[in-house]
């Protein structure tokens, strides 16, 4: 029978809860699986006029509590769930109050390139501070530098071992990683790595936002089995010029790996439709509409965020989980 201790008692009085938000609700469910927990009973709710409501309905003071939230759409109304998630256990006297955040919101826009832009990704940050959370726990960010808006803990850590082991398993010889633009080539170069294949980057340029153009291929990738590997898809576009270019460049098979798999409009389709041979991502965001699973693989993120919950509970070390160590 399931418990709401945690794994076990270790400190006397020290108690570990999981809630969900509505926004990913089976990955929360897979994490309290993993922790052999059961998820808090939480009731949540919306006026006529859109506003959200939310009570928790057991106890949780003194509590170390874990928020299991995703950044999916419709994205503004789930951050707004999540701040008022976190405020009422700030006034419930919650001991610790955790977000578990698998997709940051916000993430592309963490700076200024031009003038009179916002730096959204902060104000994300400090509206969950202020909210009253004490740590975040955050997968693969857009870009790293984001853990630089918090002035509390936060664990940053990636699926690319998860991933990577997939493609290992797959067997393929004569392979290269792809960085489908110059910003993604340390990502792209970890996951290189795991796999010992060589590197090629794309030149991407951006005229306008979600709108990519690709002009060159830096290094080999004629004869070769390519994966393109990036932290996020969003409308693909960069992904279907990226592999219509490979393809022109004589790759023999085009494989797509991705931590988030936004799939905004009908990028999915479009995808689906392609060359591409197949697109691995994992469950940070839910996939709510059918897809062929012949060509989409879904990876579960759970067992690694169980493993770090479990970590920040017990007040171990995470360091591993963040180079992506003894995951898989």
């Amino acid at each position: 029978m399931k418990h709401n201790l945690g794994i076990k008692e270790e400190t006397k009085n020290k108690r570990m809860m999981l809630f969900s938000g509505s926004s990913a609700p089976e990955l929360a469910e897979k994490i309290a699986d993993e922790l052999h927990i059961r998820l808090g009973d939480i009731s949540r709710t919306h006026f006529k006029n859109g506003e959200i409501y939310v009570k928790f309905n057991e106890s949780v003071r003194g509590a170390d509590v874990f928020i299991v939230q995703t950044c999916s759409g419709p994205v503004n109304d789930y951050i707004m769930e999540l701040l008022i998630m976190i405020d009422a256990l700030k006034r419930a006297s919650a001991g610790v109050i955790n977000a578990v955040i698998p997709h940051y919101g916000y993430a592309r826009q963490d700076k200024k390139s031009e003038g009179r832009e916002p730096i959204s990704a902060k104000l994300f940050a400090e509206l969950l501070q202020v909210a009253g959370m004490d740590r975040a726990i955050l997968v693969d960010l857009h870009s790293s530098t984001i853990q630089g808006f918090f002035d509390v803990p936060v664990d940053h850590v990636t699926a690319i071992p998860i991933i990577s082991k997939y493609f290992k398993e797959k067997g393929i010889k004569n392979g290269v990683v792809v960085s489908p633009d110059v910003g993604g080539v340390k990502r792209a170069s970890i996951f290189s790595k795991r796999l010992n294949f060589p590197l090629a980057i794309l030149d991407k340029r951006r005229p306008a936002p979600n709108q990519a153009e690709i002009e060159h291929i830096v290094g080999e990738v004629t004869g070769k089995e390519a994966i393109i590997f990036d932290d996020m898809i969003d409308t693909g576009g960069t992904l279907l010029n990226a592999i219509d270019m490979l393809k022109r460049h004589g790759v023999k098979k085009v494989y797509v790996g991705a931590t988030h798999p936004i799939f905004s409009g009908d990028s999915l389709e479009r995808l689906e439709s392609s060359d591409v041979d197949e697109v691995v991502v994992s469950d940070t965001i839910p996939i709510n509409r059918e897809f062929n699973p012949e060509r989409i693989k879904v990876l579960s993120i759970a067992p690694l965020l169980a493993k770090t919950i479990k970590k920040v509970y017990y007040c171990k070390s995470v360091s591993e989980l963040f180079k992506g160590e003894n995951l898989v």
